[in-house]
Order: C-alpha cells, then sequence, then structure tokens
C-alpha cells in the first residue's frame, strides 16, 4: 500500500533523485533488459536512437532537427516511459512538489503547519510530460507564469504574496519531461526566457523576489528550414542545448514501406477485403524518394513520411471503392488506383518554381511515373536497354500492339473484365511468369498492369487518359494517328 503522508513516506525508504537521474536510472534498466526503448520507430536503429539514448545517459537537454515528418514529436513523447510510473507529491501542489524538497510557498507552509503528517498523493508518469507548439503569440507568462489579480482577490491576497502567482506550463512540468515543438517560431525574446531554466535550473517570476530552482528535463524540436523562413534559435539557447540530434527519412526501400505499413489505415470494415502486393507498396515508397531527388520539389521543405501513409490510404479506397461498385468482396490494387493518390501527393510537396510551371498535378504524374518505371526495373530487363537482347524480351507484346490492337482499362473494372482485357494480351503473361519470380499466382494480373505502364513510362506504348478510363496502344500507330487527324488545311503551307 502507498504512502499517504510523507512520515509513511520516509518509513517506506522512498529516495528523492532528479528526473534526469530518474531517467538514467531506468534507462540503463531499460538497456540491460534488452527492451524495445521505441517501439514502432522504424530506421533510426543505428543512427537517432542511439545518439538519444547517449543525450539522456548523459543528463541532456536535447533537440532533434530535422524536416517535417521524421517522427520528431512521437519520440519525444515517448521519453515519458524513461521515468518511474508514479512519484509522491504534496497533495494540492501546483508545481508537483517533491515532500522533501518542496518549491512552492504553498507546500512549504503546508509542511511547516503538519509536518510528517503532510498529505501526499501519488502522480503517474501520463501527468508528469508537458508539450507546447511555438507560435508567435506565445508568451513568457504561458511558459513560465505571471502574477494572477483574479486568485489574488479571490483569496483576499496582496500582489506581493506569493500564493497569487498563477504558474505557467514549465513549472506545473516540475520534475517532469517538457517539449517544445518547432522552437524557432518562438520569438527571440521569449526563448530568451528560457535561458534560466537552462543553465540555473530556476525561473523568476515577475514582481517577486524569489527564484524556484525547477527539477525538469527540457527537449525542442525544429525544423531547419524554419531558421530562414520564420524564425532562428537564439545563439545564447541554442549554446545551452547540450545535444542536437539530426534526424533524417528513411534511407531504404523496405524500411519506408514497414513504416507505412504500420501507419496507414488499411483494414476497413466496409465488407471489402483490398491486397495490397508488395509491389506496389514499392511503387508508393519510390514515389516518396523520386519527390526527395526531384528538380521541381523543393527540398529544404522536405517530402513528410505522412505523404505515403496518405497516398496508400488513397490508394486503398480507390480500390475499395470499385468493388463495392461492382458488389465484389475482394479486390486487388491496380495501376489504376495508384494514380489515385495525385491529391496526396499535391497536398504534401511544395514546388520550386519550376515545378510551379509545370502544375502540382502535372509533377505529381511524373514523380509517379518515375517510381513506377523504377520498381519495375528492379524485376525485369530495362526496356530502354541498347543492347537488342534485352528489347527482344518484349517483342511479343509490342507487336501485338504492333498489329493495331489496344489496352482499354477502366478505374472500375470488375475483377472478371480486368482478368479477361490483361490475358487478351499476347506475350503479357510469359513475360510477367519468367522474370516476377516473387509474384503469386493472385498477383500476376497487376504484375501484368505493371509492365503495360512501365512500357509507357519507357516511350515504348501510347497511353491516353480519358476521365476514368485508361487506353494503351502502339506507339508509332498512335502518332500516325493523330497526324490523320489534323485537318487538311494545316499542311496547305507546304
Amino acid at each position: 500500500m502507498k504512502a499517504t503522508t510523507i512520515g509513511e513516506l520516509k518509513k517506506s525508504g522512498w529516495k528523492s533523485v532528479s528526473v534526469k537521474e530518474e531517467i538514467r536510472k531506468n534507462l540503463i534498466q531499460k538497456i540491460r533488459d534488452k527492451e524495445e526503448l521505441f517501439p514502432g520507430i522504424l530506421g533510426y536503429e543505428k543512427t537517432v536512437l542511439p545518439q538519444i539514448q547517449h543525450a539522456l545517459l548523459s543528463k541532456h537537454d536535447m533537440i532533434l532537427l530535422g524536416l517535417r515528418g521524421q517522427a520528431k514529436t512521437r519520440i519525444l513523447r515517448m521519453m515519458v516511459n524513461f521515468l518511474d510510473e508514479y512519484i509522491p507529491i504534496v497533495k494540492g501542489s501546483e508545481i508537483n512538489d517533491d515532500p522533501y524538497n518542496p518549491l512552492s510557498k504553498y507546500a512549504r507552509d503546508l509542511i511547516a503547519e503538519k509536518g510528517d503528517e503532510t498529505p501526499i498523493e501519488w502522480l503517474h508518469r501520463s501527468h508528469r510530460y508537458g508539450e507546447k507548439l511555438a507560435t508567435p503569440d506565445t508568451a513568457v507568462a504561458d511558459l513560465i507564469g505571471d502574477i494572477d489579480p483574479i486568485k489574488a482577490a479571490t483569496k483576499k491576497l496582496t500582489l506581493a504574496d506569493q500564493n497569487v502567482i498563477n504558474f505557467g506550463l514549465i513549472p506545473r512540468t516540475n520534475r517532469g519531461i517538457f517539449v517544445i515543438n518547432e522552437l524557432p517560431d518562438l520569438q527571440p525574446r521569449i526563448q530568451v526566457a528560457l535561458l534560466n531554466i537552462m543553465q540555473e535550473r530556476d525561473i523568476q517570476i515577475r514582481g517577486f523576489n524569489v527564484r524556484i530552482p525547477l527539477d525538469v528535463s527540457m527537449a525542442f524540436s525544429a525544423n531547419p528550414e524554419d531558421y530562414t523562413n520564420r524564425g532562428n534559435i537564439i545563439t545564447p539557447l541554442k549554446d545551452r542545448i547540450d545535444s542536437q540530434i539530426i534526424t533524417h527519412y528513411p534511407k531504404e526501400i523496405s524500411i519506408g514501406v514497414n513504416i507505412t505499413k504500420q501507419e496507414a489505415w488499411q483494414e476497413r470494415e466496409s465488407g471489402v477485403k483490398v491486397m495490397i502486393p508488395d509491389l506496389f507498396r514499392e511503387v508508393v515508397e519510390q514515389a516518396a524518394f523520386e519527390a526527395r531527388d526531384s528538380e521541381y520539389v523543393d527540398q529544404k521543405s522536405g517530402v513528410s513520411t505522412r505523404m505515403t501513409i496518405t497516398a496508400l490510404e488513397q490508394v486503398v479506397s480507390s480500390a475499395e471503392r470499385r468493388a463495392i461498385l461492382n458488389g465484389e468482396d475482394e479486390t486487388s490494387v491496380r495501376i489504376a488506383d495508384l494514380y489515385h493518390m495525385v491529391p496526396a501527393l499535391t497536398g504534401k510537396i511544395e514546388l520550386v518554381y519550376e515545378g510551379e510551371q509545370e502544375g502540382a498535378i502535372n509533377v505529381a504524374k511524373h514523380i509517379l511515373g518515375k517510381a513506377i518505371s523504377k520498381t519495375f526495373k528492379r524485376y525485369f530487363p530495362d526496356p530502354q536497354s541498347k543492347s537488342e537482347d534485352q528489347k527482344e524480351k518484349y517483342k511479343a507484346i509490342m507487336d501485338w500492339f504492333a498489329d493495331g490492337n489496344e489496352v482499354n482499362i477502366s478505374d472500375t473494372l470488375s475483377n472478371k473484365e480486368y482478368k479477361h482485357v490483361l490475358e487478351s494480351v499476347e506475350g503479357l503473361k510469359e513475360v510477367v511468369q519468367k522474370y516476377a519470380k516473387k509474384a503469386s499466382e493472385g498477383e500476376l494480373l497487376v504484375w501484368m498492369d505493371l509492365v503495360l505502364e512501365a512500357l509507357h513510362q519507357n516511350s515504348m506504348l501510347s497511353k491516353q487518359d480519358l476521365d476514368d478510363q485508361t487506353l494503351y496502344s502502339d506507339m508509332l500507330g498512335s502518332m500516325f494517328s493523330s497526324l490523320g487527324d489534323m485537318d487538311d488545311n494545316e499542311f496547305d503551307d507546304f
């Protein structure tokens, strides 16, 4: 049974330690027990996470510096798991006063009056985490505190009485962890107010000649883009932040795939089962990699991992809607569904001037086309290879289209019709069976769909987007057809 008074607490043998020492102690134990320290955080196992552990073991305040969508806030919120599950505080304290080392006038007066009979309560670690998104309108009173005239009037106290102080967010997180997100957005004069907390570990409230030595672990997040666009971290404050840890986007497609698979909403309760072949997961993730290298995209802004999460959800929704329209219980993601993730791309990427000239939708389709082509070449011979032997691999398919045949795939084509259309293309299934070794029997059709789109992306087939339909045809035949459609008058000058 937990102690309810300071006297009982003393008898229990509980000892008071600083919050950073507490975090260090629990982290060491978790490392020894081989516990997963940051569950769900992928891709940082050999880079960011070891650096965070080093900072915590060193009892450092830290800042995570990285572009948007790099799990900075999520990681900082997980630090609460390194605190003790419960700690005792003086009952009724606004700033989590340590029963052995009270800071507030309220707690000191209560202990002076009741001694070992002073009541205590136990605070769960979830209540020892504070967070503030830095905004230009954030005031010192929000973070540190100020005099509260209403409290003075209600309690009939003079403004010289410390009990009229209205503590801000940071003092209310005393003996805990306080995080400020997007630190550069904080006005420089407000950042100055943090200097004492970072170095002298105390706060000063306006109008009182007293200092309150807080016990708090500080952490921050920031986006390098903000340094020039919206603000900066003042040099004295940056100097007081002990560890600066650089975050990054996934470095491998497989890691990105696993992050998106973990975060995206895929299991739905619509009565429709949507299968997502790993091939298409790779394409979605490859699109993010292409966007991060694109000359049309502002790389200083970054391409958030939230883009691939929302993109995959859009793809699943497209397949889900088609199945519902056709009264089917099961379907698989198709190439047509991939192009329905364009709104997710246009909403998540910032374009440079050249990209604005091209148009957001065209840039998104260009990025997606490159992703499809690059994914395709991981499994199939390069259609653009100078080697005639490589090009020969697709001869049967190309000959079929050269004979004047076309493939028309509607976005809402039923499973049966989809199969019939793709299997009508001579040589297509044979190419997939030969090179797509990882394709299951149920995935053959979507691999065949990919081959047609990839041949278009490599300028071997013509493609026309007609509202909700896609028409593939012979490239040369399509060119002659378009010339034939031109009015004879256009040639009068020749």
